[in-house]
């Protein structure tokens, strides 16, 4: 299924050109389109060349440079060939196609009179990111997630980027909303900014998050904590990428209106977040009860360590 999803993110012209990259889809993670060079693709975090032939190569082919035109056809096609539909999600700079596969565009931008940015034009350069769900990856940590009463306790995930941080976080939802061994299912809302957990296309979520999962997509978390409090009333909310202080203060809300959270966060330690001047005080406050680390060792994601509200290691 995932390799007919690759080959059908490219115009049926061009098909047979992706075919082997098409028959590596379950390692690969991302396709580079940039105009005027050749075409690179990441697969298990190595980074090879794809020649006119659709050939993978360590080396740098010769005559196989993307040209405009080709660009904008592949672009065409994942808007459906009405960019004006995808506007919207042009102008945030990427694009969320089905099967939850993303795709981010860089090119000129047209700025508003206040400087804020009003659409892009000239798109020249695609990254499209294979979206990998991996259910059970976080199997091992919910029992670490639970009260002795079997609810849900406030957990902040806490990774450097590329370490597996929404993937993880996807997973603790569908368990979450599904139920386990350690406690019964509940509602789950997730504010998904910028499509990554759900992979909503066409506001359906392309990623498993469960059956009692409500995903407002596209919504900036302030916003869509707030929204999703009054309208679907969840008993845990999920976010990724606490970033700012208005971030911090939803979540106090939503807590204060009896809402469990679940949250991602950059950082490669306990130590290092607490160092954040927006999230020191929530730490100290207690606001999270669990905190989950994850790093990388020998390529692969992994649990650095599991601590509990005190910072004491689980």
């Amino acid at each position: 299924m995932r390799r007919e999803e690759v080959l059908h993110m490219f115009p049926q012209s061009m098909r047979s050109k992706w075919e082997k990259v098409a028959d590596q889809a379950d390692r690969l993670q991302e396709i580079r389109l940039r105009v005027n060079v050749p075409t690179t693709v990441l697969i298990d975090n190595r980074e090879l060349f794809v020649d006119a032939e659709g050939e993978l190569s360590d080396r740098q082919p010769e005559d196989s440079a993307n040209r405009a035109e080709e660009l904008e056809a592949v672009l065409r096609h994942l808007c459906q060939y009405s960019v004006y539909a995808f506007a919207d999600e042009i102008r945030q700079g990427f694009l969320t196609i089905q099967g939850g596969h993303r795709v981010g565009l860089a090119g000129q931008v047209i700025l508003e009179e206040d400087n804020r940015i009003r659409n892009l034009k000239y798109i020249r350069y695609l990254n499209i990111r294979i979206a990998h769900e991996i259910r059970g990856v976080s199997d091992d940590v919910l029992p670490h997630l639970y009260g002795r009463n079997g609810q849900v306790l406030n957990t902040l995930l806490i990774s450097p980027p590329g370490c597996g941080k929404t993937t993880m976080l996807r997973d603790i939802i569908r368990h979450l909303s599904n139920g386990t061994a350690y406690g019964r299912g509940v509602n789950v809302s997730v504010v998904d900014e910028r499509s990554e957990i759900a992979g909503s296309y066409l506001g359906v979520a392309q990623n498993d998050v469960g059956i009692r999962t409500d995903v407002l997509d596209g919504c900036p978390k302030q916003e869509g904590m707030m929204m999703l409090i009054r309208a679907m009333a969840p008993q845990v909310l999920a976010v990724d990428e606490l970033g700012s202080e208005g971030d911090i203060k939803a979540l106090q809300m939503a807590s204060c209106c009896g809402c469990k959270l679940v949250a991602t966060i950059h950082g490669s330690s306990l130590e290092e977040v607490r160092t954040k001047k927006y999230m020191c005080n929530v730490i100290a406050d207690g606001l999270f009860e669990r905190y989950l680390v994850l790093t990388r060792r020998k390529g692969r994601c992994a649990v650095e360590g599991i601590y509990d509200g005190e910072g004491t290691r689980c």
